[in-house]
Formats: C-alpha cells, sequence, structure tokens
C-alpha cells in the first residue's frame, strides 16, 4: 500500500460537479492499493498516517500528528500510485491491485482511520474524481506499509 499524504489548509473532491468529500485543515491522502496488500498492511498504514508528524509544534517543528491536532482526513483512491515508470514511456498497473480487492482494502483503511479521528472524507472508488486542495507548506510525503 502506498499514500501519497498532503498537508492541507482545505481540500475537496467532486464527482460528476457535485462535492462529496470536503475537510479544512489536515490531511489529503491518496491511496495505492498493490497486489499482496491485505487488511494487515492496511492497519499498518493507517496507524502510519494517523500518527505521522508532519504538523508544526510550538516551535514549528513539524513533531505533531493528525491525531495531536484533531485534523480531518480526506481519502481519494488512486491506483496510478502503483505504478510500474521504470522502463519506457507509458505507466504498467499492472502491479495494481483488482479493483474488488482494492475496494476492499480501501474500506478498510478508511474504517481504520474513522475509528481514531472524528472527520474522515473520502472520495468515490473508481469514479471519475476532481481533486482540489490547499497546501500547508508544501508538505507532502509518500508513505508505505
Amino acid at each position: 500500500m502506498r499514500a501519497l499524504i498532503q498537508r492541507v489548509n482545505h481540500a475537496s473532491v467532486q464527482v460528476k460537479g457535485k462535492c462529496i468529500g470536503e475537510i479544512e485543515t489536515g490531511v489529503l491522502l491518496l491511496l495505492g492499493i498493490a497486489k499482496g496488500d491485505n487488511n494487515d498492511s492496511s492497519t499498518k498504514l493507517a496507524e502510519k498516517v494517523l500518527n505521522y508528524r508532519i504538523f508544526p509544534d510550538e516551535q514549528g517543528r513539524m513533531n505533531r500528528s493528525l491525531v495531536d491536532i484533531k485534523g480531518a482526513l480526506l481519502v481519494v483512491s488512486q491506483f496510478t500510485l502503483c505504478a510500474d515508470t521504470q522502463k519506457g514511456l507509458r505507466p504498467s498497473f499492472s502491479s495494481a491491485a483488482p479493483p474488488d480487492l482494492a475496494q476492499k482494502l480501501y474500506l478498510h483503511f478508511v474504517d481504520q482511520c474513522a475509528n481514531t479521528l472524528n472527520k474522515v472524507e473520502t472520495g468515490e472508488f473508481g469514479a471519475d474524481m476532481k481533486v482540489s486542495l490547499l497546501n500547508d507548506g508544501p508538505v507532502t510525503f509518500l508513505l508505505e506499509s
């Protein structure tokens, strides 16, 4: 599992012109699920995301987590994070999990986060989504389980 996390002041996702998920201060997370991922890797990544210290403390150091600041989380499925880009000029998606498994693990990941955070919003799995954000920083990290 791979997650691209971005610290944001605001983020939203639209499907067919309708806003289906929106947060203020927190993290926009793009989630890629690969073949071989399972509930354990989903839980492990959720714990890492929730506790990863990317928010500033009183001295301005990245020393606080999403849990510490009681921030919000917007989770958007992004199978392209599993692309193999090492050969040629076109990405290969053969390492991405099949859609039925990926959706189950995506929902498991969201549930794990929702058990801890007060506000977890999502995109729509498999939909053509339009994502907007206002970066805070910018602060962006790639996490893997």
